[in-house]
């Protein structure tokens, strides 16, 4: 069977409980990220810059790539072939959430005030009066994208895709990350612990798939 039929048959499949699970899951997220970051116990900590803060240059475009992420961590569970794949890529994400979100309550961070005029960037004004730059690390944004480019890599492999769709999907990951400092809602810190978080539980997630199977 052609790869991209294996995928749309992955889609179909449980497509229904996908939908409304990965609806629920964000939506819900969202209802706790929000609050945490509005409700600190404490004054949260300023973060500090690197040079490659410095580096980094604001962008406007970048809140594209930003956005994206919410469409991009849906692929996976899309991508799921049954309930135990399924079952996996919501309890990785969960607990990834779960620790990100203790961390930001037990030790509040916030990203420091750029001397940036937010008016000459439309869509980042936007986003800055949305979210304020708290709970900043480790940086969810960039965990929930390695995360998905594990998994996504992953599901293309298991289907025999091309190796175009490995690097589509390795770009549109970095492209998350990278706008995480375009638009100053993270600074280099966030990022690496961001990306901890998800290597982490994904190294977790693999020693106990290959305990199964020595069990098998």
């Amino acid at each position: 069977m052609p790869w991209y039929l294996a995928l749309g048959r992955r889609i179909a499949t449980l497509w229904f409980v996908k939908m409304i699970g990965t609806t629920a899951g964000i939506s819900g997220f969202f209802f706790l990220y929000f609050w945490v970051m509005h409700n600190p116990p404490s004054t949260p900590t300023v973060m500090p810059l690197t040079p490659i803060d410095h580096w980094v240059d604001v962008s406007d475009d970048a809140m594209l790539l930003y956005g994206s992420l919410w469409f991009y961590i849906s692929l996976a569970p899309a991508f799921a072939k049954d309930k135990a794949e399924l079952w996996a890529c919501a309890q990785g994400a969960a607990v990834m959430a779960a620790i990100g979100l203790a961390v930001f309550w037990f030790l509040p961070t916030t990203v420091p005030v750029f001397p940036v005029d937010w008016s000459q960037y439309p869509a980042l004004q936007f986003l800055k009066a949305t979210d304020v730059g708290g709970n900043a690390f480790p940086s969810l944004h960039v965990a929930f994208a390695v995360f998905a480019a594990v998994l996504l890599g992953r599901q293309l492999r298991s289907v025999g895709a091309p190796a175009w769709t490995q690097w589509v999907n390795l770009l549109w990951a970095f492209g998350i990350i990278y706008s995480t400092l375009a638009t100053r809602q993270h600074v280099l810190l966030d990022v690496l612990g961001g990306a901890l978080l998800a290597v982490l539980v994904c190294g977790a997630r693999t020693s106990r798939e290959q305990l199964t199977l020595a069990k098998a």
